[in-house]
C-alpha cells in the first residue's frame, strides 16, 4: 500500500503542475486535446512549462532532481527555456532549515558549530538534492566548506527506489527488451550509487583518492578533507572559490580561453577513466568550477564526489579497444571486441555487426560537436544492440551518463570542439602503455613484489622437480594398485550379477511351465 500511495502522489504532482498535457499532446486527434483542457479548465497553467517541470521535480524528491540535473546538460535535446530552468536544480535546490543543519552538525560531530569553528555562516552557499553547504572558518584560520546531509534522506530515497525495482521487474517480464537491458541490475547499480552518496564518509574518501590521483596535475584541483571534522552525515573540506563552468559569460570576462577549457575537460575525463579507472560520475555544471586565482588560473575544481565510477581491467581493455577502433574507423575491431567479450552472442555475424556499427558512427566523424549529438549516437548504438541481442552492462551505465555530461559541457564551452581529434592521441598513448613495450615494463614493475618472493625459492623448486623425475612416483604406484584391485572387484560383481540373474530367470520359467500344465 505504501508503494501504491507513493505512485498516486507522483501522478498527482505531475497532474497538479500540468505535466500530463505532455502525454495528451501526443494524441493524433486535436479534439481530444481540446476536450481534455476544457475538462480541467480550473488549473492555473500560466507558469511556463520549464518552471512547472522544475518545481514538480523538486517536489518529487532527490531521485527526480538528479534526473532533471542530467537533462539540464542536454541543450541539444531540450528547448532553451526548459534547459535554463532545469539548470537551477544543479545548485539552487531550495535549502532546508539552517536550524536542522546545526542539529545535524551537533549530533554527528559532537559539538555545536559555535564551538567547532571560529565562525559559521548559517545561510547556505549552495543547496543540492541530497545536501547543502555552509561556509565556515577553523580556529587555525583555514577557510572551509561544511557539507550537511538533508534529514531523513535514507527513508525518502528508499521509497522511490522500491518503486523503481517494481517497474524494472514488470519491464523485464512484459517488455520484449526488458531482460536484455537487465533493468533490475541497472536499478541495483543506481540504488548502490545513491546510497553510497548518502554516506558522506565515503564521499570524503573519494575526495582524498581523486586529490591523490591528480596531485601533480596543472588542470584539476580537488579540495582537501579535514578528517577530524567528518562523519557519515557531515564532512568538512577546503573552501574552493571559482566560476561555475556553465557561466560562460563570466569565464570570458575573466579572460579564460574556452577552447582550451573544453580540451582540458576532455583530457581530465579520459585520464580519470583510462589511467586511474576512478572517475567523477556526477559531472554536471553545478559540480564543476574554474579557478581564477593567479596561482591556479584556469584549473578545473571538482566538487560533489558522492558518486564515482570504477572500472576493472576487463572493462578498461574493452573500452580502450572500442575507442581506438572508433577513432581509426576500424568497425570490424568493434564488432569482434563485442563478440570476444561475451556481450554479443557467439553466433553473431561479424560482418553484419560491423556494417551496423559503421552506419551508427560514420556520420559523426570530421564534424564539430555542434553538428552532431553523441546522445543520438548512443541511441542508435542501443538500437543496434537490441537487434543483435547485445547485453547492456550495468557497470557502464555511470560511464555512459558521465560521457553525456562531458558532451554537454563541451557543447557549452566550444561548439566547434572536435571530440575525436582531441581524445585520439591520449587514447593511443594509453593503449601503448597497456599493450606496447612500455606496458610490458609497467607490468614487470607491478609484479616485482611477487618476483622478490618467488626467485629465492627457484633453486629449491627446480631441485624438487628433478628429484621427482628421477625417482618413481610412489603415488603413481599406489594408484596403479588401486586400479587393479578395482578391476578385480568389478569382475566378481559381474559374476555375481550374472549368476543371480540366471537363477531368477530359471525360477520364472519353472513357474510358467507349472501354470501352463495346470491350465491344460
Amino acid at each position: 500500500m505504501r508503494k501504491v500511495w507513493r505512485l498516486i502522489v507522483i501522478f498527482y504532482i505531475l497532474f497538479r503542475y500540468g505535466l500530463d498535457e505532455l502525454a495528451v499532446s501526443y494524441f493524433p486527434s486535436g479534439r481530444i486535446v481540446v476536450f481534455y483542457r476544457c475538462l480541467f479548465f480550473w488549473r492555473n497553467l500560466s507558469v511556463l512549462p520549464g518552471a512547472r517541470l522544475r518545481k514538480a521535480l523538486e517536489e518529487l524528491g532527490p531521485i527526480f532532481i538528479k534526473f532533471g540535473q542530467m537533462l539540464s546538460t542536454r541543450r541539444d535535446l531540450l528547448p532553451a527555456d526548459i534547459a535554463d530552468e532545469l539548470s537551477k536544480l544543479q545548485d539552487r535546490v531550495p535549502p532546508f532549515d539552517s536550524n536542522l543543519a546545526v542539529e545535524q552538525i551537533t549530533k554527528y560531530l559532537g559539538a555545536p558549530p559555535e564551538e567547532l569553528f571560529a565562525s559559521f555562516d548559517r545561510i547556505p552557499v549552495a543547496s543540492a538534492s541530497v545536501a547543502q553547504v555552509h561556509f565556515a572558518r577553523l580556529h587555525n584560520g583555514r577557510e572551509v566548506a561544511v557539507k550537511v546531509l538533508r534529514p531523513e534522506m535514507q527513508k525518502r530515497i528508499g521509497r522511490d527506489i522500491e518503486l523503481m525495482y517494481v517497474f524494472a521487474a514488470l519491464g523485464e517480464r512484459f517488455w520484449r527488451d526488458g531482460k536484455r537491458l537487465r533493468l533490475t541490475a541497472v536499478v541495483h547499480e543506481f540504488d548502490k550509487s545513491l546510497h553510497d552518496e548518502l554516506d558522506l564518509m565515503r564521499e570524503a574518501a573519494n575526495y582524498s583518492q581523486l586529490r591523490r590521483n591528480f596531485a601533480d596535475s596543472d588542470k584539476l584541483m580537488v579540495p582537501e578533507i579535514f578528517w577530524d571534522y567528518c562523519s557519515t552525515n557531515v564532512i568538512v573540506m577546503e573552501k574552493m572559490v571559482g566560476i561555475p563552468i556553465s557561466r560562460t559569460d563570466r569565464l570570458l570576462e575573466a579572460g579564460l580561453d574556452l577552447k582550451k577549457l573544453a580540451s582540458n575537460g576532455v583530457e581530465i575525463f579520459l585520464t580519470q577513466v583510462f589511467r586511474d579507472a576512478f572517475f567523477h560520475a556526477d559531472m554536471h555544471p553545478g559540480n564543476i568550477l574554474i579557478s581564477v586565482e593567479p596561482a591556479t588560473f584556469g584549473r578545473y575544481i571538482a566538487l560533489d564526489l558522492g558518486i564515482v565510477g570504477m572500472l576493472d581491467d576487463f572493462d578498461k581493455e574493452y573500452l580502450s579497444k572500442n575507442f581506438v577502433a572508433f577513432f581509426r574507423r576500424d568497425y570490424r575491431m568493434v564488432a569482434e571486441a563485442n563478440i570476444e567479450s561475451g556481450w554479443a552472442p557467439p553466433d553473431t555475424s561479424v560482418v553484419e555487426l560491423e556494417a551496423a556499427v559503421r552506419t551508427c558512427c560514420e556520420p559523426m566523424f570530421d564534424r564539430p560537436l555542434r553538428d552532431f549529438s553523441f546522445g543520438m549516437v548512443l541511441m542508435r548504438l542501443f538500437q543496434t544492440s537490441r537487434r543483435f541481442n547485445i547485453e547492456i552492462q550495468p557497470q557502464l551505465v555511470l560511464l555512459q551518463k558521465t560521457m553525456l555530461n562531458i558532451e554537454g559541457l563541451g557543447r557549452q564551452l566550444d561548439p566547434d570542439l572536435d571530440l575525436w581529434k582531441t581524445a585520439k592521441p591520449f587514447l593511443e598513448e594509453w593503449m601503448d602503455r597497456q599493450i606496447g613495450f612500455r606496458g610490458l615494463l609497467d607490468r614487470f614493475k607491478a609484479e616485482s613484489v611477487n618476483y622478490s618472493r618467488i626467485i629465492p625459492q627457484l633453486p629449491r623448486l627446480v631441485q624438487g622437480a628433478l628429484e621427482n623425475v628421477a625417482r618413481p612416483d610412489k603415488k603413481s604406484e599406489l594408484l596403479d594398485r588401486l586400479v587393479v584391485e578395482q578391476a578385480r572387484i568389478n569382475r566378481r560383481l559381474n559374476r555375481l550379477v550374472y549368476f543371480g540373474g540366471g537363477v531368477l530367470i530359471g525360477i520364472l520359467l519353472v513357474r510358467i511351465l507349472l501354470n501352463w500344465r495346470y491350465f491344460f
